[in-house]
């Protein structure tokens, strides 16, 4: 089959176009012909050489794809509702950037009516990522109001949705005037360039001095001080990125009267029970507003996959809005 390789840590032009044998599916596991592969954050942090691959996780780069099932473990996918010929999207440990790749079943769903193969493979990294984190971790209710920075990004317009849908209040950042209103008119009730304007600041005059409940972070660093200074009482800060480096100073005072919580979570190396959890809750309570439109895939750029180096330029300019998407 053909695959893309990391043929060395670097730069983009290091992605090439390679071949390599058809994986086997084991127990508890399928093969899905790929017809789309979403290309991610960590994708990037692979090539350079910063995201090691967990251990048992292929070495080629990807964590989701959309296809169509080939063959697998039966009892497995009959029990998950699943056979041979159905369209899929899966969220994987490794494997993505490949023609034929292996998924466990439990990482399965299938492709929400109405939705392309492209579509469909722009879901499952980012809506596994804000459902656990947001939901599941943040505790994200109705009625309450969610910050996330970098609005405009995959996992941003996921969150966006997601949030409103559910019934919250949405605040974001982003790094252009462009870029805002593209989030505004995805759903956000505020955006606030942060080129221009103090986050922090604006975020208590949106509030009236209260702050948010929730905030999802991608960027950590120097911004973490000023998050926990805009969290409204039993506030929740969830980091999912360190762009803006590991390390951060924070008024403990804060924390300590306003019951603050700060937490973070990567999902790659979870174990399958965790990411099957998360699937089954996607289906359930996620997936019906896809399918009914409440939720939309948000696609900026397609690349045929033997171009994956110039979807990575992309990714690292910052410049898109919504996700990126390899077709074979």
């Amino acid at each position: 089959m053909k695959a893309i390789e990391i043929t060395s840590f670097g730069a983009p032009e290091v992605l090439r176009l390679g071949s390599r044998p058809v994986p086997v599916p084991g127990k508890g596991e399928l093969l899905i012909r790929v017809a789309a592969s979403g290309v991610n954050r960590p994708d990037v942090l692979q090539r350079t050489g910063n995201y090691p691959v967990p251990p048992g996780a292929s070495d080629i780069p990807g964590l989701e794809v959309a296809g169509v099932i080939v063959e697998g473990d039966v009892p497995a996918m009959t029990a998950a509702g699943l056979k041979v010929g159905d369209r899929v999207c899966a969220l994987v440990a490794g494997g993505g950037y490949a023609e034929l790749c292996v998924a466990p079943v439990g990482q399965c769903l299938p492709v929400p009516q109405g939705l392309s193969d492209i579509e469909a493979a722009s879901l499952p990294e980012t809506f596994f990522t804000v459902w656990s984190n947001v939901f599941e971790r943040a505790y994200l209710q109705a009625g309450e109001t969610l910050l996330i920075q970098g609005g405009s990004s995959g996992i941003g317009v996921t969150a966006i949705q997601m949030a409103r849908a559910l019934g919250a209040t949405v605040l974001v950042t982003a790094g252009s005037d462009e870029k805002c209103a593209a989030c505004l008119a995805l759903g956000a009730d505020h955006a606030i360039n942060y080129k221009t304007a103090d986050f922090a600041e604006e975020v208590k005059k949106l509030t009236a001095g209260k702050g948010v409940n929730v905030i999802l972070d991608m960027v950590a660093g120097s911004y973490v001080s000023r998050e926990v200074d805009c969290l409204a009482e039993d506030g929740r800060l969830v980091i999912i990125g360190v762009q803006g480096g590991i390390k951060a100073e924070i008024n403990a005072g804060l924390v300590l009267r306003r019951r603050l919580t700060i937490t973070g979570s990567t999902l790659r190396p979870r174990p399958l029970e965790f990411k099957t959890a998360i699937a089954m809750a996607l289906k359930e309570k996620v997936w019906p507003l896809v399918a009914g439109g409440a939720i939309k895939p948000v696609i900026h750029s397609t690349f045929a996959a033997a171009d994956a180096a110039k979807a990575h330029v992309l990714m690292e300019s910052n410049q898109h809005v919504g996700k990126i998407v390899l077709t074979w």
